[in-house]
């Protein structure tokens, strides 16, 4: 793999982590396995050209075309039935994750508007990590000519970390902006 972020965890954030978590060997220290983008279409489920710009800019902000997660079975209070397609997502592992990552870190992070960190409260028991961002305007890609639609979408990196505090480390080590203070 050539990516940045790849070699920054290879060269410093594994032996690091090894050595702060008091682990005997460099494989045993957490690791990012995999990222996945989601967008749910919510009261857009009919609407063909939305779900078409959903997954156009996610092919473009991922480099891969996303998949239409289906619905097991129907909701009638929502008007959804068994089969339809509800949102799209798309998984990312390997040197495409890193260099999502990269971009994420270092270019999309820092376009949110008013943007002081993200929260460190939104890991699970296993030290996986979800992020919402409110539009896909943050992402280089994606133009200003071509946000006629403008949604949000789901971020998760799941880790192999077995605590919240090995995944807030390793995270932390990789370079997410984490804010320290929690607001009220």
């Amino acid at each position: 793999m050539n990516s940045l972020l790849y070699k920054h965890y290879k060269e410093i954030v594994a032996p690091a982590l090894k050595k702060e978590l008091g682990y005997k060997n460099v494989m045993q220290a957490p690791r990012v396995e995999k990222a996945v983008l989601n967008v749910g279409y919510g009261k857009h489920v009919k609407d063909k050209k939305y779900i078409e710009h959903v997954e156009k800019t996610l092919t473009m902000i991922s480099g891969q075309k996303p998949i239409h997660n289906k619905t097991t079975k129907s909701i009638s209070n929502f008007k959804i039935r068994s089969g339809m397609s509800i949102g799209a997502s798309v998984t990312m592992r390997g040197e495409s994750m890193y260099e999502f990552l990269y971009k994420l870190i270092h270019l999309a992070f820092p376009r949110v508007r008013d943007f002081r960190g993200i929260s460190p409260k939104s890991f699970d028991r296993q030290g996986n990590y979800s992020v919402g961002l409110k539009e896909q305007l943050a992402f280089p890609e994606i133009t200003a000519e071509m946000t006629d639609i403008i949604h949000g979408l789901e971020i998760t990196v799941v880790t192999n970390a077995k605590t919240k505090e090995e995944g807030l480390a390793l995270l932390k080590k990789l370079g997410f902006p984490f804010h320290e203070k929690t607001r009220a």
